[in-house]
């Protein structure tokens, strides 16, 4: 039997079906609302996330330069490899392609390049010109980051004094890290849309800061001056056998330190494969007794006080009692009779302790300190030792005598070579300096603080100190090797015992050390050697004297000092004459000042 249609089932069907499709509409239609309506913005806001990132732009780092612009340290641009392992095609064959140009092995690659990460590091530090060759490969998804590589153009040289930075680029020791902020700069930042492949979107929109570079600063330092007192200090300690040893050469009517030298040192591109002792600055860091090299504050109070003057003659015996102890020269003798003059030049520490009683405890104390033992050289260098002096209220019987020849109290070769300095600069005491100046991104001087300097001694007496140590460094002085021939040169010898760290106490190693001025009648320079337990060698004289002579010659030379034309004449040859001119001239009987 045929079935019947029914116009009333039909339209039932289309009611059914208009029901059911307004349904979904609504439901579409509802939803379509919610995200438009009510959740647009912020669905929006979730896919420009999605699709965007902001990554950091390092400011570059400012360079360090020496006083003559030369860069001693500088920043160079630098790409870090970086992998979108989701975008990673093949693993293995993407880490043999890669391996030629990272220096890696290809199992140790293909590690870093399995897995579902968005971003991993590869290989840091590679130069531009390896990630162009790595770029043109077309290897999907591998990428570059920018980033800055700290290199040091000229090697080791002024090492100890710049420091280096660590893998994070913050300066970890020396300027780089007393200076951090400085040479830091701020970081800017860059917000960018990328494609489902990772690069930027080139038609999208960015935004962010541009990073400020750091400043530069120029340091005091002279690179011509600071290679050759390093190359001769190291091989000065190697032949000597010493622990350490360090070279300061220093501009007395400035404050100026042109070298700061010391050895063994290390290379500040590779510091990790140096040894933690030599990453510091020993001219700074290590504490010694002085020994003679500080009798020239004990002489320079002496004669500012009025107790005695060079030409004035004292009685030296054997040996010397105070409070108990015994007090000896450094080689036996049955008696002196020597004026103040030779007791300096022939470095006797029982003429040194006689002299000193002239003015008294409370005396040679207050010198001492003005001199700036025991207090900071103003540098503000990491690890700087402020060296020793003990509080007046700490003495003991014998530690006036002592003091006076340099036992007792610490210094460091800088602090040491500062004493010198006050007097070539007739006198006055300034701070050393080790920062020339700051100048920022935009090429504007930064203000330095320069501290005004203190008179120590009057022109008169630092005169007369100068003209004693010259008396040094011919023959019968201690140190007659550290001359220069066409220069007036005066200096110090010091030979003290060598502290052991571990247990405070006195070892039988010593610190030999010259300390000298040139030219004496103008001076120029202030040089200052020390040697931390040499195994030959040990005076002062015959091992720093004659390092000393080396790189004040050289020095002399490099800034231009002329040389003395016409017959060179010592300040103790000129005193005899002025002298005998006066006895001639005299209207009467008058006895001539005896010099030794």
């Amino acid at each position: 039997m045929t079935p019947t249609l029914r116009l009333g089932n039909s339209r039932r069907r289309a009611a059914v079906l208009l029901v059911f499709s307004l349904f979904i509409l609504t439901i579409f239609g509802g939803r379509l609302l919610e995200l438009q309506a009510f959740r647009g913005d912020a669905l929006a806001a979730e896919a420009v996330d999605q699709r965007t990132r902001t990554v950091t732009v390092l400011a570059d780092r400012g360079s360090i330069t020496d006083a003559n612009g030369v860069p001693l340290a500088t920043t160079i641009e630098a790409r870090h490899i970086t992998v979108d392992q989701t975008l990673i095609a093949d693993p293995y064959d993407t880490a043999v392609a890669l391996a030629p140009f990272v220096g890696m092995q290809v199992s140790d690659i293909a590690e870093r390049l399995e897995g579902d990460r968005r971003f991993v590091y590869v290989a840091k530090n590679l130069s531009p010109e390896t990630w162009r060759s790595i770029d043109e490969l077309g290897l999907s998804g591998v990428f570059s980051e920018r980033t800055t590589k700290r290199v040091y153009p000229a090697g080791d040289v002024g090492a100890n004094v710049l420091g280096f930075v660590g893998a994070e680029g913050d300066g970890l020791a020396g300027i780089e890290y007393a200076l951090n902020d400085t040479l830091a700069g701020v970081d800017g930042w860059i917000t960018y849309e990328r494609g489902a492949a990772g690069p930027a979107i080139p038609t999208a929109e960015t935004s962010g800061e541009e990073p400020i570079p750091g400043a530069t600063i120029a340091l005091t330092i002279d690179r011509d001056i600071q290679y050759v007192a390093q190359r001769i200090i190291a091989a000065a300690v190697e032949e000597s056998g010493s622990e350490s040893g360090s070279i300061v050469v220093m501009d007395p009517r400035t404050g100026n330190i042109l070298a700061m030298a010391s050895a063994p040192t290390f290379d500040p591109n590779e510091p990790g494969d140096a040894d933690a002792a030599d990453l510091g600055n020993r001219a700074l860091t290590d504490a010694f007794e002085p020994g003679s090299t500080s009798k020239i504050i004990t002489i320079a109070s002496v004669l500012e006080e009025g107790g005695a003057r060079p030409e004035t003659m004292f009685e030296i015996p054997p040996t010397l009692t105070r409070a108990g102890k015994v007090f000896h020269d450094a080689s036996d003798h049955d008696g002196y009779n020597w004026d103040l003059a030779t007791v300096l030049s022939r470095s006797s520490n029982i003429g040194t302790i006689l002299a000193a009683e002239t003015v008294g405890e409370d005396a040679v104390l207050d010198y001492l300190q003005r001199f700036g033992v025991g207090q900071p050289t103003g540098l503000g260098f990491p690890g700087e030792t402020a060296g020793f002096l003990p509080a007046r209220e700490d003495w003991s019987g014998t530690t006036f005598p002592t003091l006076t020849f340099g036992q007792g109290l610490s210094v460091n070769a800088v602090q040491a070579t500062s004493f010198f300095a006050t007097l070539a600069n007739d006198g006055v005491r300034l701070p050393a300096r080790l920062v020339a100046s700051v100048t920022d991104s935009a090429g504007q001087p930064i203000p330095t603080v320069i501290p005004p300097g203190t008179r120590v001694v009057s022109t008169e007496t630092a005169r007369e100190v100068r003209e004693m140590l010259e008396q040094v460094v011919v023959d019968g002085g201690t140190a007659p090797m550290a001359g220069i021939p066409g220069y007036r040169v005066g200096g110090k010898t010091g030979t003290a015992q060598a502290i052991n760290p571990e247990c405070g106490c006195y070892d039988g190693e010593t610190v030999s050390s010259f300390i000298g001025i040139a030219p004496i009648e103008d001076p120029e320079l202030v040089i200052g050697v020390t040697f931390v337990r040499p195994a030959v060698q040990q005076f002062g004289g015959e091992l720093a004297g004659p390092v000393f002579r080396d790189i004040m010659t050289y020095a002399l030379q490099a800034r231009q000092v002329a040389p003395i034309t016409g017959p060179q004449t010592t300040a103790a040859a000129w005193r005899r004459d002025a002298e005998s001119t006066a006895n001639e001239n005299a209207p009467g009987p008058v006895e001539p000042a005896q010099v030794g």
